[in-house]
């Protein structure tokens, strides 16, 4: 064991610009999530560029450090996918041959009719769709008729959105769980979401009681191994869920990017050994996709702002790595995931620093440098830990 403990940060869906094949993924255009927003006004990222943010490729109004503290560079999506499970996935060790399903016209005709004679009542939506906007088109209608929502996108999602008081919650997350056993084979989508909601109509609000149902994720992945290994990983926010709780000894349930980061510091107060994997998800849900650069740009901001906290909690041991998922650019005309390059930064006191780590060839690269560090082995990704000791 180099370092005693990885704090692993997925600040989702920051991607930092477009990868070649960004047309062969549907983007509308070539996404850009953190340069867009930097060159719509200046960022305030002083900490993130220290690191070396700014020292992966030239942004707009962010300058590059003159010496990072960190190691930095970028790593591409090897899998052929643009959402969370593909690079969550990919980040373990997984890449893909062939992508999740998507439905772009919804889901068939006879998957719904048995859907609804699984559940006992009808449903309503079964299209792509804005969670935000397809509840307030049809949340008065359900909350009349009791029939959920049930809505897709670009990813492979089968979503379903009810009023917490029409049909109660576990109520909700029985129906995602028929879905999910549904949802095999030809029709094996990434996740199945639960997306309760409360309010009337007009101000209807989603709640945190969100529920992911992901795909088991293949034997021998990154969580696995480590576990294997007998190293603790302690997930904050949607981990656990994305990996169906495998090789996941705690986790943390959070409501938003600032409740994910002050979980973040509990989890390092109580861990004193292993992986605390994070992932901050309002830059994706909040703000990427509702094509809302100025709060996307105040969300990078106010993580940049709890960085010196973090870094306060850091022991001599530790590395923490800062990266995303993929992108979701605020400013397309879609208001898909964008297909992105993805930013790699390393920080420990043990660490080197300045270093530039490439692009790297897959998100993978990551999962293979903590594995390598905690004496244990992916089958996929090439380890970096070696560039980053400070020997």
């Amino acid at each position: 064991m180099v370092f005693r403990r990885i704090i692993w940060v997925v600040l989702d869906s920051v991607g930092i610009g477009a990868m070649p094949d960004w047309r062969a993924f549907g983007d509308p255009v070539p996404g850009d999530t953190l340069g867009h927003c930097a060159a719509l006004r200046p960022l305030k990222l002083p900490n993130l560029t220290a690191l070396g943010l700014a020292n992966i490729r030239p942004f707009e109004n962010l300058e590059p450090a003159e010496h990072p503290l960190g190691s930095y560079g970028r790593a591409a999506l090897a899998s052929p996918g643009k959402d969370t499970t593909t690079g969550h996935w990919e980040m373990a060790g997984i890449i893909l041959e062939k992508p999740f399903p998507t439905y772009p016209h919804g889901f068939p005709a006879d998957f719904m009719a048995e859907f609804d004679r699984r559940i006992g009542r009808g449903t309503l939506g079964n299209r792509p769709a804005s969670g935000t906007q397809i509840i307030e088109e049809l949340g008065a209608e359900h909350m009349a008729t009791g029939k959920p929502i049930v809505y897709t996108s670009a990813d492979s999602v089968f979503q379903i959105a009810a009023h917490e008081a029409v049909i109660p919650i576990e109520a909700q997350y029985r129906l995602c769980e028929i879905a999910r056993g549904m949802l095999r084979g030809e029709h094996e989508v990434g996740r199945v979401i639960a997306r309760p909601f409360t309010g009337t109509p007009g101000h209807f609000t989603r709640t945190s009681n969100r529920h992911d149902y992901a795909v088991p994720p293949p034997a021998g992945m990154l969580l696995d191994r480590l576990a294997e290994a007998g190293t603790l990983v302690w997930g904050v926010g949607k981990i656990s869920d994305i990996f169906l709780g495998r090789g996941i000894a705690k986790s943390f349930k959070t409501k938003s990017n600032a409740d994910g980061m002050a979980k973040t510091l509990e989890a390092m107060a109580g861990l004193e050994r292993g992986l605390i994997w994070v992932n901050l998800v309002d830059f994706d849900m909040l703000y990427g996709h509702r094509n809302d650069p100025e709060g996307y740009s105040q969300a990078l901001e106010a993580a940049d702002a709890w960085l010196p906290q973090l870094m306060l909690a850091l022991g001599e041991d530790d590395l923490v790595i800062f990266t995303a998922d993929h992108g979701c650019d605020p400013t397309s005309p879609s208001t898909d995931h964008s297909r992105e390059y993805v930013p790699v930064l390393c920080y420990g006191k043990r660490a080197r620093s300045g270093v530039n780590l490439g692009t790297r060839a897959s998100l993978a690269d990551m999962g293979a440098t903590i594995a390598g560090n905690f004496g244990a082995a992916v089958g996929l990704g090439q380890s970096f830990l070696d560039a980053i000791l400070d020997k």
